[in-house]
C-alpha cells in the first residue's frame, strides 16, 4: 500500500481544509523529522514509466484507433469527475495515447471511486503501474476517452430488412460529390452535399446541372440512406448543428444568370457524415460535436440546468476559486468579499434620486461560479445581509439553495 499516496489524496479533498489549532495535530516531534525526511527521499515504492518490453503486440491497438478516429468511427469523449475507467479502453492524456491494459488490484479510493495499480500502456512504447485514481484525474483534467465503434456497441443503419409493415419508410438521406470543372468548387477537399429527399435519389438528382442547389453541374452519388419514421426537417436541422461551422455557401447563377445561394454543401470527412447519419438515426447526435481542427466527433457532457425558480429575485452572478467555492457549498465559508472599485460602483451600489446618496444594493441570491467555462460548477446561495467596511461589500449567507456540478 502506497501510505504517502493515499495520504496525498485524502489531504488534498478541499473538505480537509483545517484551523491552525486543527493542523498543529499533524505537527511531526522533532525527534521524527530525520526519520520521516528519509523515507521520503527514499520511498519503498514509486510508479514511473517503463520500457514495454512487449510493445509489439500493443502497437497495432494505437494504430487502429489512429485510424478510426481519423475515419469518424470512434470520437474524443470528455470525462466526468465520476466516470468509471474501463479495462481494455484507450485515453488520451496530455496529447498521448494510453491503453488501461488491466486494473490489478481494486479497493475504494479516498473519494470512494475504485481505485488500485494498473498496468498502462503508452503509445510513446512504454508502460507504468500508476494508480486509477491517478489515471482518471488526468483524463479528467487534461484529456479524453476514446468512444467504441458503433459496430461495438451493436448500432447499425436501417436497411430493407429491418423495415417492419407498421414502419413508414420517409425518405432517402443522400451526400454527393459535385463534378464542377469550376476550380472553386474542385479544389475544395471533402466537400459533399447532404440532402433529404422523398423520391428516389438517382430522380432527384437527373438534371443538376441545370439546377443552383447542385452547383449547376453533374454530381456523383456517394451514399444513399434509407429513412425510417423520421421527418426531414429533424434531420436537416440535426445536420447543420453539428456541421454549421464547416457549412459551404455558394453564389451560383441559374441559366436564366440570376443569382442563387446553394448552402446544403459541407467540408467533412466521407467517415464523419456517416457517423453523424449513425447517430441521427439512433438518437444520439444531440450529444456530438464536430471538431472542425481535428476532423473528428467529440461527445460533450450535458451540463445540468438549474431547476430553481428565481423570477422576482435580485441575483448576482460572481466568479470565484475552486477552493472558496466548495468551503461555501460545504457551510465552512459564510461569507464572501468583493473589493469595491471604479469599475463595479454600478455593480454593487446605486444612487438613490431623492436624496442622491450612494447606498448599497440589496441582492436575495447569489449564483457563485468556478471560472468562466460553460461547464463550471456553479451553486445559487442565499444573501442574508450586505455591509461596507474599509472598500470592502460583504455578503453574509444563508442557505445553499442549489449546487450544479460542470
Amino acid at each position: 500500500m502506497d501510505i504517502d499516496k493515499e495520504l496525498e489524496d485524502i489531504f488534498n479533498d478541499p473538505l480537509m481544509e483545517v484551523s491552525c489549532h486543527e493542523s498543529k495535530l499533524f505537527d511531526i516531534p522533532s525527534d521524527m523529522k530525520g526519520v520521516m525526511k528519509a523515507k521520503k527521499d527514499n520511498p519503498d515504492y514509486v510508479a514511473r514509466r517503463r520500457l514495454c518490453e512487449d510493445f509489439a503486440q500493443f502497437k497495432p491497438v494505437f494504430e487502429q484507433m489512429h485510424s478510426d478516429l481519423k475515419k469518424g468511427k470512434r470520437q474524443l469523449k470528455r470525462v466526468a469527475k465520476t466516470a468509471s475507467l474501463v479495462e481494455g479502453h484507450c485515453y488520451i492524456v496530455e496529447g498521448q495515447m494510453v491503453l488501461l491494459h488491466s486494473i490489478l488490484e481494486t479497493k475504494k479510493g479516498a473519494n470512494g471511486l475504485p481505485d488500485g495499480r494498473t498496468r498502462c500502456i503508452y503509445e510513446n512504447g512504454t508502460e507504468s503501474d500508476i494508480f486509477l485514481q491517478t489515471l482518471r484525474k488526468g483524463v479528467v483534467a487534461n484529456g479524453y476517452a476514446i468512444t467504441e465503434t458503433d459496430d461495438e456497441m451493436q448500432n447499425r443503419f436501417f436497411n430493407a430488412d429491418d423495415v417492419k409493415k407498421e414502419d413508414k419508410v420517409t425518405g432517402y438521406i443522400y451526400v454527393l460529390r459535385s463534378l464542377s470543372d469550376n476550380p472553386e468548387i474542385r479544389d475544395v477537399k471533402y466537400l459533399y452535399k447532404i440532402g433529404f429527399t422523398t423520391q428516389k435519389v438517382e430522380e432527384r438528382v437527373a438534371n443538376a446541372e441545370h439546377e443552383p442547389t447542385y452547383l449547376m453541374a453533374p454530381v456523383e452519388i456517394v451514399s444513399t440512406y434509407m429513412i425510417v419514421n423520421m421527418h426531414s426537417q429533424k434531420f436537416e436541422d440535426l445536420v447543420h448543428k453539428v456541421l454549421h461551422e464547416v457549412n459551404f455557401r455558394f453564389k451560383v447563377a441559374d441559366d436564366k444568370g440570376e443569382m442563387h445561394e446553394a448552402t446544403e454543401w459541407y467540408q467533412v470527412p466521407l467517415e464523419i457524415i456517416d457517423s453523424i447519419i449513425q447517430k441521427i438515426m439512433n438518437g444520439t447526435i444531440v450529444f456530438f460535436s464536430y471538431n472542425k481542427e481535428q476532423m473528428c466527433l467529440e461527445q460533450r457532457i450535458e451540463k445540468k440546468q438549474s431547476k430553481l425558480y428565481l423570477s422576482g429575485l435580485n441575483v448576482l452572478k460572481l466568479v470565484i476559486k475552486k477552493k472558496d467555492f466548495e468551503q461555501i457549498v460545504s457551510g465552512e465559508k459564510t461569507e464572501e468579499y468583493r473589493e469595491l472599485k471604479q469599475t463595479t460602483l454600478n455593480k454593487y451600489t446605486y444612487i438613490d434620486e431623492s436624496d442622491g446618496k450612494r447606498y448599497l444594493k440589496r441582492y436575495d441570491v447569489l449564483r457563485l461560479c468556478v471560472g468562466h467555462d460553460s461547464d463550471m460548477d456553479s451553486a445559487v446561495v442565499e444573501v442574508v445581509g450586505t455591509t461596507y467596511n474599509g472598500g470592502i461589500v460583504t455578503f453574509s449567507l444563508g442557505k445553499v439553495l442549489e449546487v450544479i456540478r460542470g
